[in-house]
């Protein structure tokens, strides 16, 4: 049997491929750009989290000597230690005794000490936070939901964190934010995070054995029996801007969760950014990861829906990823939703958290590899090549760092005169054009 060489050494050997087909493509000259968003801004986060809670009422259903489970685990959150310090510390000031549970679903490789590393990679330590870390992969099936799939009733056995269940109180603290992969009235928020990141892996493997367009109906019904049926004492929820900062802080009471969720969602829509730029060639993000979007490039922004559930974005007939982000330990799925990419980048990838990730939410799509290139001057030049629309001769082009960094961008010439139309647009600096090293690295 024959015997291949190493990947690194096959796409090496592409070069001069590559070179022939698209080598002699004239990348366009760029400008930075600003995009300007609302800069509603909570300020000091832990202050704006202890008003929250002492303002709501919240605090008197902790009970004296009461051990508190706190859900914490979604990454990407803006000043995500200082909302676990502040509800850890305002717990115990009521007179609880608080202690974190990760609650991920099947992150971290799905075992006990990924997500603990998980949570310490996201800054929520003991030391940090001021109260421990108990996690636990082992979970108790606490009753089941019947859900409509294609005109057929299908139940669902309904599980919880063994440990947050043997708590006398339970806190999810969780990001409101719109959901990379369906639409409803509840998105991402504290209602997902009690379905399926209290759920761990078994609970995410449940809820997704059917894909995301039951999402909208199942995850608040889940999350409704929980809170009827264990002791769900409120919520910490936060909103964000699009600068990533916290812009507000809300305690929920656990009864009116699913009556406000649907209202914070909206207000996260309003608050989030977006490319103020429509129909591109080329779309360029310098990374992705797990710590930028669930789906390692959100595609509320970049339009890469990996569902049909998702509704309409950004259309750009090429996206180039360059790298994998340090924060994402590994798990490449914005990959998937890239038509080309580096060998750079798929150095920095890791099939176990991936695959994992990818076969729990059953979006095999998100862990493709798209094409691979030698480096990024052939990736540029490849990912204008492979445009097929009119404007391929002057492709209209925007360069962004992440998706959770889009106020300040690059933007091709066919661009300049749209953006200085646009009020939400500020061009700034003088034109440049892309530079590349003697190995074809892009000198930023």
């Amino acid at each position: 049997m024959k015997q291949l060489p190493p990947l690194r050494e096959l796409i090496t050997a592409t070069l001069p491929s590559f070179e022939k087909i698209c080598g002699d493509i004239q990348l366009p000259r760029m400008r930075k750009a600003r995009q300007h968003f609302s800069p509603d801004s909570a300020g000091d986060v832990a202050a704006a989290t202890r008003k929250a809670l002492e303002t709501s009422g919240c605090l008197a259903s902790v009970k004296p000597g009461a051990r508190i489970a706190l859900c914490v685990g979604s990454r990407g959150l803006a000043s995500l230690a200082d909302l676990v310090a502040a509800t850890v510390a305002a717990i115990r000031a009521a007179g609880g005794e608080p202690f974190i549970v990760p609650s991920m679903g099947s992150h971290g490789g799905a075992t006990a000490e990924g997500q603990t590393e998980l949570l310490a990679a996201l800054g929520v330590t003991e030391n940090t936070c001021g109260a421990p870390v108990v996690s636990s992969m082992e979970t108790a099936v606490i009753g089941e939901t019947r859900v409509m799939v294609n005109g057929t009733e299908v139940t669902f056995p309904m599980y919880l964190d063994k440990q947050a269940l043997d708590a006398d109180g339970i806190v999810p603290i969780n990001r409101i934010k719109p959901h990379t992969a369906y639409r409803g009235a509840i998105e991402s928020g504290l209602c997902k995070m009690l379905a399926i990141g209290l759920g761990k892996h078994e609970g995410a493997m449940s809820y997704h054995r059917y894909g995301f367009g039951i999402f909208p109906e199942v995850v608040p019904a889940v999350a409704k029996a929980i809170i009827e049926k264990t002791p769900v004492l409120f919520g910490v929820a936060s909103i964000e801007n699009a600068f990533h900062q916290v812009a507000e802080v809300e305690a929920i009471p656990a009864g009116s969760i699913l009556e406000r969720e649907p209202a914070l969602l909206k207000r996260a829509f309003a608050l989030m950014g977006r490319l103020y730029f429509d129909n591109l060639d080329v779309l360029i993000i310098d990374e992705v990861g797990k710590d930028h979007s669930g789906d390692g490039m959100d595609p509320n922004i970049t339009g890469s829906f990996s569902t049909p559930y998702g509704g309409k974005g950004l259309e750009a007939a090429t996206r180039l990823v360059l790298g994998v982000s340090e924060g994402s330990h590994g798990n490449f799925v914005g990959l998937g939703l890239a038509d080309i990419t580096t060998i750079h980048a798929f150095d920095q990838s890791d099939p176990l958290p991936t695959y994992t990730n990818c076969l729990t939410c059953r979006l095999l799509k998100q862990a493709k590899i798209p094409m691979v290139t030698p480096n990024e001057k052939i990736a540029f030049q490849a990912a204008v090549f492979h445009s097929i629309l009119p404007t391929a001769g002057n492709p209209r082009m925007v360069r962004i760092r992440n998706t959770g960094d889009i106020a300040e961008i690059e933007i091709s010439e066919a661009l300049w005169a749209e953006a200085e139309r646009h009020p939400q647009v500020t061009l700034a600096g003088e034109p440049f054009s892309y530079a590349f090293d003697g190995t074809g690295r892009l000198i930023r």
